[in-house]
């Protein structure tokens, strides 16, 4: 049905910022202590989000190792803690790209192991009791261009050869009209971290540690492996798992495989009874992704994503209000709730690197390159990893083994591009003149890159006038980072790595904080 004339939206603010999530918002914050001593447990994992929790699970319930998780914040409240939580095997148009690159059988692998993992949430929820609002919910890719009514249905057969129960259909909960949409069944919706804090619970009641504000900045890989935290403590064990999102330590040079991207997110209430009953996206232009929450008296929380920018993008404020605009437009929402930002990286060739860290690996792995679809990779990630590490092969590990040179080959087209973009702002924007003088002519609550005393730094002015200064060089690759106002970050448009406005890390794969620049002096006046 179309319907698209409603109340006008109320975003506010000139400059809306975001918040923290629905998830983080309505969630207990988590406080298990830094590593304060050296340890030797059998299988360290780096990373507290959805891969690492699971990945420590698994090892723990199905392998009987002892295991350690070092985060370098707080569990899931990273990549994960922003996600939109869909846990899907449909991502998109995939299937008919993957029957064409990777063959039929490759297909239906990722069609087992994307299902598999949906399927291992409901289990694993039900058997420790989590109450993470665990939704079955069909799922649609839709485009509102009729020209695409050929890739719709040749990815509705493309799914269903995979294994899939998905069809080619023209209506939809949707209070517009689409051309067409391929929906699946049997897909779910959950709220991660009441997910993932419980399976923290059940892991430490295992007697295994989770430490958290411990940022782990050195590894040694042998038998055993050896891994250094910030504060100078050392783990040993036989076996480390890296699962940052994007890999902190990277000898496999997998950045050179991956693009990232940020997604924005904005929440509203909506009257339970006009929830368009299914999770929704459409990839055409600047993308759209639609699904609901329990939200309770009588009202579900609208969620929706798109505005996908490049790290480092300027104008996210007006890229958020645009998303806020079109929820309003389109749905009969009250005041937005929520406004948060998310961050994906994408494979070269499609499909995610999770495996063996390198070549040579013996004892180290990583999951890494989702793509998007964080939450059900995620989950499938810690069960091949723990099978890998416990000599049980999954089917379809050769298919995500990130030593896959092959595809990566195939792929050259893609990867080529990806990195003439990094090199684009690895030269151009140390050319770039900055578009303003001074320290002085930042205004408050924002931030610019400037020359100061013939270095280029990146300034923040807080909202009482203060200066902040660091350099503007990123402490991954050193290329140049970029001010994100929306969420008063330091942003690096080559690998994604973030900063706050003090310097410090945010987000990898950078380890070191920005160095500290003296704003002082006549150009910083």
């Amino acid at each position: 049905m179309s319907n698209e004339s409603h109340a006008p939206h109320t975003a506010g603010a000139t400059h809306p910022r975001t918040t923290d999530s629905h998830w983080i918002r309505t969630t207990d914050a988590t406080d298990h202590p830094p590593l304060t001593e050296d340890i030797t447990v059998d299988v360290a994992v780096v990373g507290g989000g959805i891969a690492g929790l699971s990945t420590a699970w698994e090892l723990t319930r199905e392998g009987g190792r002892s295991v350690v998780v070092l985060e370098a914040d707080r569990i899931a409240t990273g990549v994960t803690g922003f996600t939109t939580a869909k846990v899907t095997a449909q991502h998109g148009l995939i299937y008919d790209r993957l029957r064409r690159t990777r063959g039929g059988e490759g297909a239906r692998l990722y069609a087992r192991s994307q299902q598999a993992a949906v399927e291992r949430v409901a289990e694993v929820s039900a058997a420790l009791g989590i109450d993470c609002e665990f939704e079955r919910s069909p799922s649609y890719v839709y485009s509102r261009d009729g020209a695409e009514r050929d890739a719709l249905k040749a990815e509705a057969e493309a799914a269903a050869e995979a294994g899939l129960q998905a069809a080619y259909v023209e209506d939809t909960g949707l209070p517009f009209d689409v051309a067409g949409a391929v929906r699946m069944e049997e897909q779910a919706q959950f709220h991660p971290r009441k997910y993932l804090l419980g399976l923290a619970r059940d892991l430490t009641a295992y007697g295994n540690k989770i430490h958290e504000r411990t940022r782990v900045t050195g590894l040694h890989e042998g038998s055993p492996c050896r891994l250094t935290t910030e504060n100078g403590r050392t783990v040993t064990a036989r076996d480390v798992v890296i699962a940052t999102h994007f890999p902190v330590f990277d000898r496999a040079l997998l950045f050179a495989r991956m693009s990232p991207r940020r997604e924005l997110v904005v929440a509203a209430p909506l009257p339970a009874d006009r929830d368009p009953a299914g999770m929704y996206i459409c990839e055409e232009g600047t993308k759209r992704s639609v699904r609901t929450a329990p939200l309770g008296d009588g009202r579900r929380l609208l969620i929706v994503t798109g505005e996908t920018f490049t790290p480092g993008t300027v104008d996210v404020p007006e890229r958020i209000e645009r998303l806020d605009e079109w929820m309003h437009t389109h749905f009969p929402v009250e005041e937005t709730m929520y406004r948060w930002a998310a961050q994906d990286n994408d494979a070269s060739d499609t499909v995610p690197l999770i495996g063996p860290f390198h070549p040579g690996a013996r004892h180290t792995y990583v999951a890494t390159g989702f793509g998007g679809w964080g939450m059900s990779s995620g989950v499938l990630a810690g069960r091949l990893l723990a099978g890998t590490i416990c000599a049980v092969k999954a089917p379809w590990a050769d298919l995500y083994d990130p030593r896959r040179i092959w595809s990566t080959v195939r792929e050259a087209p893609t990867l080529l591009s990806q990195q003439a973009e990094v090199g684009k702002h690895f030269v151009g924007d140390r050319l770039r003149t900055t578009h303003v003088d001074s320290a002085s002519d930042i205004a408050p609550g924002t931030g610019a890159v400037v020359r100061l005393n013939g270095q280029r730094c990146a300034v923040y002015r807080d909202d009482d006038g203060g200066c902040h200064a660091v350099s503007a060089r990123c402490t991954h690759l050193g290329c140049v980072v970029a001010f994100n106002e929306a969420e008063r970050s330091w942003d690096c448009p080559c690998h994604g790595s973030r900063f706050g406005v003090d310097g410090s890390v945010l987000q990898g794969p950078a380890l070191r904080p920005l160095e500290q620049r003296n704003v002082d002096g006549p150009e910083g006046s």
